[in-house]
């Protein structure tokens, strides 16, 4: 079983409009309000590649509500734990005419320490043949340091895990040899505090995070499409052609793709090709892509040696 954790889940209003005026009033033209948070994309790609998967998260208040009853229409499987405040509304505003998108995202519900302990006492049956995938920001009263406690107790019961975050939170990680991490080229020369000329020196420093413990490195290059590196290799996904409709959720399905289709086949090679197909669909839909435009944007996408 793979489960999905989104810490911090949200409402999504997505907003589309011409153009953007701040300090004006605007009207959209397009809105459409959607169960968001990385791990709830996830699982959402899974059930579109017909995997099976579990949501686990927090959720509360009146916005909890109704951020499960958006959620149900998708028939996921769910085991969130309740807490006493609100779950947050993200605002995403798309304006077409000048090309930009703007969020701006809520902080979240504060997490109290018996609230955490539910959540936690949720992950012990998790075990061997498992897979959990953790991703997205956290509630702003937890430790930095939740992922790792995580990781480290499922790795005891025997799970594998995917990291999906930045900066010293994925560092911190990585001697415990998560799946696969994903950072975007910008996120992995921040780490190392270098610039890139070009994907040759994209795929040295991946390398340094193998070396440092992942077992993939998937490197998403937005319009330039993405790459696998992986202990002796390093492979090219193009970016298919199409129209970039809302982004959000993109590298979310790249990871739903990848580890979903891992778990079935071990097959890294099969999975990147799978989750670039996922992840480009998601970008070309108004919401998380499903499965038949992934098969559309499958076919349009070559997997190539570097």
């Amino acid at each position: 079983m793979i489960y999905t954790i989104t810490v911090n889940p949200s409402i999504d209003y997505v907003l589309q409009l011409k153009n953007l005026n701040t300090g004006q009033v605007n009207r959209t033209s397009n809105d459409v309000k959607l169960p968001g948070g990385k791990g709830i994309n996830v699982s959402r790609i899974l059930k579109e590649l017909q995997i099976d998967s579990t949501a686990l998260g927090f959720v509360g208040g009146a916005t909890g509500s109704m951020f499960e009853s958006l959620l149900s229409k998708h028939d996921l499987k769910t085991s969130f734990t309740q807490v006493k405040e609100d779950t947050r509304i993200n605002v995403k505003i798309n304006a077409t005419d000048q090309n930009e998108e703007t969020e701006i995202n809520g902080a979240g519900p504060a997490i109290s320490s018996d609230e955490k302990q539910s959540f936690l006492d949720n992950l012990k049956d998790i075990g061997k043949g498992d897979v959990v995938i953790m991703s997205g920001s956290l509630c702003k009263n937890l430790d930095s340091k939740f992922y790792l406690d995580i990781a480290e107790m499922i790795q005891k019961q025997g799970a594998d895990f995917v990291i999906d975050t930045t900066g010293q939170a994925l560092l911190d990680t990585l001697p415990l040899h998560p799946l696969v991490v994903k950072p975007n080229h910008h996120e992995l020369a921040e780490l190392f505090n270098v610039t890139f000329k070009n994907n040759q020196e994209i795929i040295t420093y991946a390398r340094k995070l193998l070396e440092k413990g992942a077992k993939h490195v998937l490197i998403s290059m937005a319009g330039d499409g993405a790459l696998l590196v992986t202990k002796d290799k390093a492979y090219k996904a193009n970016a298919p052609k199409g129209t970039v409709i809302n982004s959000v959720g993109a590298g979310d399905s790249m990871i739903a793709g990848f580890a979903g289709t891992f778990m079935e086949t071990n097959d890294p090679i099969e999975s990147f090709h799978i989750g670039a197909a996922c992840g480009s669909a998601t970008a070309f839909s108004q919401d998380i892509a499903i499965k038949s435009k992934i098969d559309e944007v499958y076919k349009n996408i070559s997997i190539t040696e570097v």
